[in-house]
């Protein structure tokens, strides 16, 4: 029997909408390894739990895998959607907006595609991983609020499509979680493949670091039918020989990929689009937070040119030149994150990608 799902508020009120049919929803881990020690267990001299002196011995610890949580629509589409979250975040990036609204889960469950949320191995619900490290605890909320394009330190910029309610950008703080082992993208995107495996034919949507994760999963996995990219920051793939220059920026410099020829034609088989906020300038400039987004833009730019000269079909949307204004890192959760998923409903239109 199917679920009637309800939105709710726990510090605000807004319109209850039609319940949303779920035809099918759980949640299972997909890739990862299993490390082992040497030795032998023994269950009654090792048995007992004692962290100060517990033996090791002939153990087995299971790490490195993606969690993923999904529901099933009643009449789901054909290809359901993956979503993939950004640095710093997990799954929770799709869900409730920081100010309570729907996010791009429900947006698109009452879109009727099946939704996948992941959690990348050594971050939030996947958080077993099979190499050690050091959780720092930086007060950092203010860097990073200039980097996700707010504002700056802690004004934010005008016209943002951001909720001035403080809840809401309490909310926004404390969606940040840590990576709970070294950040490896090669076992990020093995454990991804391995859900792409395990689901079949999907759609991949990625955020910010997960963009370049999202190129390089496509290279090996044939069941990722589409890409959308909202933010891409890094990674960016060209065919050896066509990589172009780093590109310098306050605080940094972004460089790209070489891959083989035969490797990048993967790219230009399926259609991709990529989408970047506000606040994005297009010359020099001495706020750091816009400036590695002025980077990423500029070779996102050229990877666009790139793939599409090999046959490829991207499109690469920036919003405020599409006539959307004061968008942010995080379009999908933004003010007029409705909007937004109207534009990736025309595109998947467009593609033939809603069957």
């Amino acid at each position: 029997m199917a679920l009637a799902l309800l939105c709710v508020m726990p510090y605000f009120l807004l319109a209850q909408k039609s319940p949303i049919l779920i035809e099918q929803q759980g949640s299972f881990t997909a890739g990862g390894t299993v490390k082992t020690s040497a030795g032998t267990f023994d269950p009654i001299a090792d048995g007992a739990f004692n962290p100060s002196d517990q033996s090791t011995d002939g153990q087995t610890l299971h790490g490195d895998h993606a969690t993923v949580f999904y529901q099933i629509p009643m009449d789901a589409r054909e290809l359901p959607l993956v979503f993939w979250h950004g640095y710093g975040q997990s799954m929770r990036t799709w869900q409730t907006t920081p100010d309570g609204r729907e996010g791009f889960q429900s947006l698109f469950l009452r879109r009727d595609y099946s939704v996948y949320l992941l959690d990348q191995p050594r971050r939030g619900l996947s958080g077993r991983g099979t190499e050690p490290t050091t959780i720092g605890a930086a007060t950092d909320d203010q860097l990073w609020f200039g980097i996700f394009r707010l504002g700056l330190g802690t004004e934010f910029y005008p016209g943002v499509q951001f909720s001035k309610d403080p809840k809401a950008l309490d909310q926004y703080f404390r969606q940040m979680t840590p990576d709970t082992g070294p950040l490896d993208i090669h076992v990020n995107i093995k454990a991804v493949s391995a859900l792409f495996d395990k689901i079949g034919p999907a759609i991949l949507v990625t955020h910010s670091h997960s963009g370049g994760q999202g190129w390089m999963t496509a290279l090996d996995n044939k069941n990722i039918k589409a890409i959308v990219a909202y933010e891409p920051g890094s990674n960016f793939v060209f065919p050896q020989g066509e990589v172009p220059e780093t590109i310098p920026y306050l605080g940094g410099a972004l460089s790209a990929r070489g891959v083989s020829m035969d490797d990048f034609k993967r790219l230009t088989e399926i259609p991709i689009v990529i989408y970047y906020g506000d606040y994005i300038p297009n010359e020099p400039v001495e706020n750091p937070g816009q400036e590695q987004w002025r980077a990423a833009l500029a070779m996102a730019r050229q990877w666009t040119k790139t793939v599409n000269d090999h046959g490829g079909d991207v499109t690469l949307v920036h919003l405020p030149e599409a006539g959307f204004k004061g968008n942010t890192h995080f379009p999908f959760s933004d003010l007029n994150n409705v909007e937004i998923a109207d534009l990736l409903s025309d595109w998947l239109k467009e593609k033939g990608l809603d069957q």
